[in-house]
């Protein structure tokens, strides 16, 4: 694991809506923070249909006298995390994982850009207050769908002033990433949050632009994809067993709980850690994933059974003899 999950419980001290959409919710932990590294997410522990779960949430901002801000978008495919933190009120206790960053920022540069998608905005504002104490050339480009849609817009115009740029697609004010990487002078670092496909597109545009690999840090959401969450199967190639993956479950979940054992770590699609070889697709696989390359996604070789889903059936090999899997005789 890249980094120890330490659990403590929290208070619900408020929530408003940011948004039609959108919700922030400040919570109190018994176990104070009070700083935590720009970008910093925590994992809550939540009940959906009654079976315990988690879902991650990046912190807005830091830490405000031990008080921790998320935001949260109540998602129409949501497997059912966003609904469940939606119904919370002040004064309901809640556990939450201690804030962690999975960015890998190179904070010695002299210029900066900031990319944020939708939901994407909430570990920003944290990171760009960072980089504007350090008095870095910085830039930021926020796309929505519309300007209703811009959460925390308004601490982002007071923050950064005329370097915030917001990117409304309702107003025909796309982002345009390859304009935006060419802008930028040699030696500069691009920080993104955003869904899949903002991320590949980057990448490319990255790509194309002649520009560094490690020089694109970048988070995204495992529950993005191209196609709608809905249940799939997976086929045991050893015995033809199948196995449901309901819409809120992760393949990963449904494997362990049937006894096939997935080691992972991550769980946000970008270690390849718990990858399951495929070796037949009844459908369509949605990889939604961010360790893998564009070919071998085409190829659809291998899965990340933590993020990534499926329409139809999928066929994996387990790497278990029949005699090992679950249920087998002794």
């Amino acid at each position: 694991m890249r980094f120890a999950e330490q659990w403590t419980s929290s208070t619900v001290v408020s929530t408003r809506d940011l948004t039609p959409s959108i919700r922030e919710i400040v919570l109190e932990p018994d176990m104070a923070v009070t700083t935590c590294a720009p970008g910093s997410h925590i994992n809550v522990a939540v009940l959906i249909d009654g079976q315990p779960d988690k879902r991650s949430y990046s912190l807005v901002g830091a830490p405000d006298k031990g008080r921790l801000r998320i935001a949260v978008r109540l998602a129409g495919d949501s497997r059912g995390g966003s609904r469940a933190m939606w119904v919370l009120k002040p004064g309901q206790r809640i556990d939450i994982t201690h804030p962690a960053s999975l960015f890998e920022i190179d904070w010695s540069r002299r210029h900066y850009a900031l990319i944020a998608g939708g939901i994407g905005v909430t570990p920003m504002l944290g990171i760009a207050a960072a980089l504007a104490r350090r008095g870095t050339e910085l830039t930021m480009h926020y796309a929505v769908k519309s300007r209703s849609d811009a959460a925390l817009h308004d601490e982002l115009s007071s923050l950064l002033g005329d370097r915030l740029r917001l990117h409304a697609g309702d107003e025909g004010a796309r982002l345009d990433l390859d304009a935006a990487f060419r802008a930028l002078p040699e030696g500069a670092v691009a920080v993104l949050c955003g869904p899949l496909r903002m991320l590949e597109a980057a990448r490319h545009a990255w790509h194309q632009a002649g520009r560094p690999a490690s020089d694109l840090c970048f988070e995204t959401f495992g529950s993005s994809g191209r196609l709608p969450t809905t249940e799939f199967r997976v086929r045991i190639g050893a015995t033809g067993s199948e196995i449901v993956v309901p819409r809120d479950r992760s393949m990963l979940d449904a494997l362990n709980a049937a006894g096939f054992d997935v080691i992972s770590d991550c769980e946000r699609g970008e270690c390849g850690v718990c990858a399951v070889d495929v070796t037949a697709v009844d459908g369509e696989i949605d990889h939604r994933d961010v360790f893998f390359s564009d070919h071998q996604k085409h190829d659809s070789g291998k899965m990340c059974a933590c993020v990534s889903r499926a329409r139809g059936t999928v066929t994996i090999d387990t790497l278990y003899r029949p005699d090992q899997l679950p249920g087998a005789a002794a």
